[in-house]
């Protein structure tokens, strides 16, 4: 079964698949190109991910949302490491890493939010969490990051973000 997109601004004109045989989603660029595919069991995985986040809402202080960015961090003893974050709050982030570090490690950081990717805001943060290994709630590996210090303009455009982050997708 095909679906097209035609209502999501940064994805009209592809085209989702069903391939129930081999219970996977693939997803079809506006030239008929496969860009990719998803099994069933990984899509699912990925909603109950985002439930699990949504039932745990009252143990944040702040909301978040998932998001792809780039990140750059070092810690005390000056060990740097860029990566991709997946998920930004006005509390803190989550590094995507195959090695995180300790829970308690002090970094300070660096980010480039997507509406103005060429901008690094500069952050402190320590390891709050650790996800050793993708699982079932987790896209990949990495770190759950609280924020230490931040600018109040940056954790206030965060916060616009997420706002409007979530209000578009309640919308969709």
């Amino acid at each position: 079964m095909k679906y097209p997109v035609s209502l999501s601004f940064r994805h009209k004109g592809k085209v989702l698949e069903l391939d129930p045989a081999r219970e996977m989603v693939v997803l079809v660029g506006a030239k008929g190109e496969p860009i990719g595919s998803l099994t069933w069991d990984f899509v699912i995985d990925q909603i109950l991910a985002y439930h699990k986040v949504s039932a745990q809402k009252e143990v944040r202080s702040e909301p978040r949302i998932s998001l792809a960015f780039r990140v750059r961090y070092h810690t005390p003893d000056g060990v740097r490491f860029e990566s991709r974050a997946g998920g930004i709050g006005g509390g803190g982030l989550f590094i995507e890493s195959q090695s995180p570090l300790p829970v308690g490690t002090k970094l300070a950081m660096e980010f480039s939010l997507p509406e103005k990717s060429e901008e690094w805001l500069p952050a402190k943060g320590s390891v709050a969490w650790v996800c050793p290994k993708a699982d079932q709630y987790t896209f990949s590996p990495g770190m759950g990051i609280r924020f230490t210090e931040i600018a109040d303009e940056i954790r206030d455009r965060i916060h616009e973000l997420v706002k409007i982050t979530q209000h578009t997708s309640q919308a969709a």
